[in-house]
């Protein structure tokens, strides 16, 4: 009788030390025993619960003994156990929770009507409340022993880990719906199959910490994962899909918690896909190709497939077949049929040579396809010159000659045609090429100067050549409005200019081959110079003009040497983070408008900068060359690469960013730099006619308080001038000229002069002015859940949220490059304020454009990002990173 008074209550139940000592054995029986009588009680009140009592027997019989076997118990034996109630017991199962967690409430709650029921008080005997109290007290320590990764678990589930009843890693199965080795482009599938430790089908719930890792190289791949669902014979389901861009082996984790499932991780190879003529590309490539007459000329194609993964080709497979050559003569477009194209594979390359020879010179043009359509880069000029007059050309490009020009006669310039065409004098250098004519024969004019870059174009099918003898041509950048020429040397000046540039260039057009050029010669132009420990102090609280004070009678060779930063009253070895911080310290005191050496056009931290030429009397033009002396240095010590790569910290312009590289403003910058003046100005004049308008080429300037200082002419004369449709983008573009370049011309200059100190000015002028933003200020820190936490999604239709869901599947996949032309084209920057996307203004939206199948559009004053339908998330993926890398550079942007 010890033993009843020592278990006489159920709370005593769970003390280890009321129990007596009993052997291995009957422990092990005991604990078996507890199992049963507690998963029978339980399934006995919930059968009573549903007026199904009478049932409990003939269920026992037919092996229910627990309320999880309810879950798995089939339709044919449920009839014959239950006959006319077969209705009330589906009724009654179809209240049994899904997840694991509500089943343990569900038991918990059962188990107490249980103790309280008088029915179950012949059960509750001291024989039964001993059973229970050895399983309590024991069944803690048995799990801790056994199995430690499920003691903290054990307080919620020890009669599943006593009957086998729980999620066990090591028995779940990973089926792969496919192949291998399979090709990319498809969202694939595969299935987890989980199961108990007593080998029965586990019910997953999104609470049992399913994680899966889908992993190559050292880049994550977003993954959808679909669980169970309502249907009880997928319960035990997992359903994940990821999709597949890059070519190569792929590392798949599926676990538990910790614990990996049985067989992972598992390792998966894709190949790359066929060639796809949008990606497969002209190697170093330009837009117009130089070649000699009677000697072969070879240009090499990369086959890339559409996710922009090298192809392979096997030993059966034909890597030339499909590729189309077609050249015509540049002038009428007829068809060149005697010179010799030859197209061999390159098999340890990877790569395929397209070699052409012209028995003759002459000026064609060339468009390659593949399979029907063009590729990416596949059309171009090809001009052919005679042997000496090659040699000509090169030795021009040799020659440090500055005065290297051509006669030519100018048809038209500034939209005018002339009736006669003006002697004119080509100058070409390898910065710029001039056109000038020359008064009384001998007093130079400069009519219109070329930057030497790759905006700048030669175009040779001028259709309407009257002038016999002639070659005609035009020169078009993109900003100005293109000329007319016509010239006995028109090859000679095209063929220059091209190797001047592609020498400035390094023979690519494309950002990383121009990037990786850039660093290259900017090592070269200071391999004198070395980058040696110079020692700085400044002050913390002065910054600016200690450091200026510090640097002051800096030579290039002080600037190239590694500062070794010190502040004053601060201790601190500077082994780089010092150093830093300093760079980010003085980029804000230079660049953050509230310092006032540079403003913004709107109030907001989105807002991009501009040099200010109402700032304070405290700062001087000398605070523009430092400011370029500091970005030069940044430029530099990213040129050596590794832990001296350095950032400027700044949110520039476009404009001012174009007048670094030499472009011409236009009014187009307006939308980025300028947005409320865009959106009540600039469009409503684009869109509306202005005749009634009473506008004059004139600005009225005012000050802070809105009074009226000044009204400045915008053209000679301009006060007289009335604006009409027909000269209206006349008068933007020298709107555009007046407020954001002349305005600042001398700001401008001095800070040229700053970076000019170590960067040359022909290695910038081989950039635009986007990608001259991601070579001074990278492409930034990105963080998915930071947009996903600070966006505005416009739209509520089944279709838009499905393709919202893809937007983010995609961008958890974008690289860093890919976030950031993600950004430019949807805001017009690719730098985050500082407080990231929470500080956008407007916030950053994403909205249901009302199309199907187009390419994604953005409206930058708005940061609105619009995405119209389409059939699959491969279609739509393709179209979003067309649009992103495309429209940055003016395609889809509206």
């Amino acid at each position: 009788m010890e033993i009843v008074a020592g278990i006489s209550t159920l709370a005593s139940c769970g003390e280890v030390d009321a129990l007596p000592e009993l052997p291995a054995q009957d422990e092990e029986r005991l604990q078996r025993a507890a199992r049963l009588l507690q998963q029978r009680l339980v399934l006995r009140q919930w059968l009573a619960d549903h007026g199904l009592h009478s049932h409990y027997q003939k269920l026992m019989q037919m092996g229910v003994m627990s309320l999880e076997d309810v879950y798995w118990m089939e339709g044919h034996k449920a009839l014959a156990a239950l006959g006319k109630d077969l209705p009330r017991w589906m009724q009654a199962r179809q209240t049994l929770p899904i997840s694991k967690e509500d089943l343990e409430t569900l038991k918990a709650d059962l188990w107490s009507a249980v103790v309280k029921n008088s029915q179950h008080q012949d059960a509750w005997t001291w024989g039964g409340m001993l059973v229970v109290s050895v399983s309590v007290a024991g069944l803690v320590t048995l799990a801790a022993m056994t199995q430690p990764a499920l003691a903290p678990e054990a307080k919620h589930s020890l009669l599943q880990y006593v009957t086998g009843k729980y999620l066990l890693p090591s028995n779940c199965r990973v089926h792969f719906a496919w192949d291998e080795p399979r090709l990319v482009g498809e969202t694939m599938t595969f299935t987890v199959k989980f199961y108990q430790r007593n080998g029965q089908p586990y019910p997953i719930c999104d609470k049992d910490n399913l994680i899966v890792e889908v992993t190559e190289g050292t880049r994550r791949v977003a993954t959808l994962i679909e669980l169970g669902g309502t249907d009880p014979l997928a319960a035990n389901t997992a359903v994940v899909k990821f999709t597949v861009r890059h070519a190569g082996q792929y590392r798949i984790a599926v676990l538990i918690g910790s614990c990996h499932v049985h067989g992972s991780p598992f390792l998966k190879n894709f190949l790359p896909g066929p060639p796809d003529p949008n990606k497969t590309v002209f190697v170093r490539q330009s837009s117009t190709v130089v070649c000699t007459a009677g000697i072969a000329h070879c240009m090499t194609i990369e086959p890339r497939d559409e996710y922009d993964n090298l192809c392979i080709f096997g030993p059966g497979d034909k890597p030339t077949e499909g590729y189309q050559v077609n050249i015509t003569q540049a002038m009428d477009k007829s068809a060149v049929t005697n010179c010799s194209i030859q197209l061999d594979y390159d098999s340890p390359n990877q790569r395929i040579h397209l070699k052409v020879s012209f028995p003759k010179g002459g000026c064609y043009h060339a468009t390659v396809s593949l399979a029907g359509l063009q590729l990416h880069n596949g059309d171009f000029d090809i001009i052919v010159l005679e042997s000496d007059v090659a040699r000509m050309v090169h030795n021009n490009v040799a020659s440090k000659d500055p005065d290297i020009c051509y006669a030519a006669k100018l048809l038209g310039m500034q939209g005018e045609k002339f009736s006669k065409p003006k002697k004119v004098v080509c100058f070409i250098s390898p910065k710029q090429l001039t056109i000038k004519e020359y008064l009384l024969r001998i007093i130079p004019k400069r009519l219109v100067t070329f930057r030497l870059c790759p905006s700048t174009k030669f175009h040779f099918d001028c259709s309407n050549n009257q002038y016999d003898g002639y070659d005609s041509f035009s020169i078009d950048d993109g900003c100005q409005p293109p000329v007319e020429l016509i010239s006995l040397y028109r090859d000679i000046i095209a063929a220059t200019f091209t190797l001047f540039l592609l020498k400035n260039i390094g023979g690519s057009e494309t950002f990383a081959d121009k990037q990786d050029f850039f660093y290259h010669e900017v090592r070269k132009h200071h391999q004198k110079h070395y980058h040696e420990k110079l020692s700085i102090k400044v002050q913390r609280e002065k910054l600016l003009e200690s450091s200026m004070k510090a640097t002051k009678g800096f030579s290039v060779s002080d600037w190239c040497r590694n500062f070794e930063i010190t502040f004053q009253g601060e201790q601190g070895v500077d082994w780089g983070g010092v150093r830093r911080e300093w760079f980010e310290l003085i980029c804000a005191a230079l660049f953050d408008p509230g310092n006032g050496l540079f403003a913004t056009f709107v109030e907001s931290q989105q807002a991009l900068v501009h040099p200010n030429s109402k700032r304070p009397s405290h700062l001087k033009l000398k605070h523009y060359e430092f400011a370029g002396r500091i970005v030069g240095k940044c430029l530099y010590e990213s040129a050596l690469g590794g832990s001296y790569r350095q950032l400027v910290r700044a949110r520039f312009t476009r404009s001012f960013l174009a007048q670094i590289i030499g472009l011409r403003v236009h009014y187009k910058y307006f939308e980025q730099d300028d947005p409320d003046l865009y959106l009540s100005k600039i469009k409503y004049i684009l869109e509306n006619d202005v005749e009634e308008m009473e506008l004059y080429f004139v600005e009225e300037e005012y000050d802070k308080d809105g009074q009226l200082l000044k009204v400045a002419e915008l053209i000679p004369g301009g006060s007289k001038i009335r604006v009409t449709n027909e000269t209206k983008l006349r008068y933007l573009d020298a709107l555009a000229q007046h407020r954001l370049a002349s305005s600042i011309r001398n700001e401008v200059e001095h800070f040229l002069r700053g970076l000019n100190e170590l960067i040359p000015d022909n290695l910038l002028g081989i950039f635009d002015e986007n990608e001259l933003e991601l070579l001074l200020c990278g492409t930034g820190e990105y963080s998915v859940a930071d947009l996903r936490a600070h966006h505005i999604a416009n739209g509520s239709s089944p279709e838009f949220l499905r393709v919202l869901d893809w937007f983010w599947t995609a961008v958890s996949n974008f690289t860093r490059e890919e976030m950031a032309r993600l950004l430019q084209f949807t805001t017009g920057c690719s730098q985050l304020p500082p407080g990231g996307f929470q500080q956008l203004s407007p916030r950053f939206q994403i909205t249901a454009a009302p199309t199907f199948a187009n390419l994604p559009t953005a409206h930058t004053c708005f940061n609105q990002l619009c995405l119209p339908d389409y059939e699959c998330y491969d279609h739509f993926e393709r179209a979003l990173l067309l649009a992103i890398s495309e429209g940055t550079e003016g395609f889809g942007m509206i």
